[in-house]
């Protein structure tokens, strides 16, 4: 299984709530030089938090990547979930090749926990793609290919 896990870009620092704040323009930039990344990987889904930011940056990779399947919207890809649900969830899919897009602090806990069974990840900007690979989405057992920071 190969797991990509991309924090959302930069957004705006202020709207009605968090989950209505959108992108930058140098947010979006930063998503496109991470979907660049991606470019020939042979996906299955994207999966997206509901926050606007997240949305707006799923849309992006999509349309950058020229991806057939619509962003699937998930509500176990918001901020404070717990990673072990992310887990539980993931495995559920049964799928290969999974873009998760989501945000702080559970792409580095998420990340943290896949690698070395614990919450204590790597710290991911935003718009950095984490690349992890293994048999299966189990806590320890996958391996971190590569982390890149636009």
């Amino acid at each position: 299984m190969k797991l990509w896990v991309l924090r959302h870009g930069e957004a705006e620092p202020r709207a009605n709530s968090d989950s209505e704040r959108r992108l930058t323009a140098h947010g979006r930039e930063q998503v496109l030089r991470s979907a660049a990344n991606l470019l020939g990987q042979d996906l299955q889904a994207i999966l997206a938090s509901p926050y606007v930011r997240a949305q707006q940056t799923a849309a992006l990779v999509h349309e950058a990547l020229g991806f057939i399947k619509p962003v699937q919207t998930v509500t176990w890809l918001m901020p404070d979930t717990d990673p072990q649900m992310v887990i539980a969830e993931l495995d559920k899919l049964g799928l290969e090749n999974v873009l998760l897009v989501s945000h702080q602090p559970l792409v580095s806990c998420l990340v943290g926990m896949l690698e070395q069974g614990h919450r204590q990840g790597p710290s991911m900007s935003t718009a950095s793609l984490a690349e992890l690979e293994g048999d299966w989405p189990l806590a320890g057992l996958m391996t971190l290919r590569s982390l890149s920071h636009s």
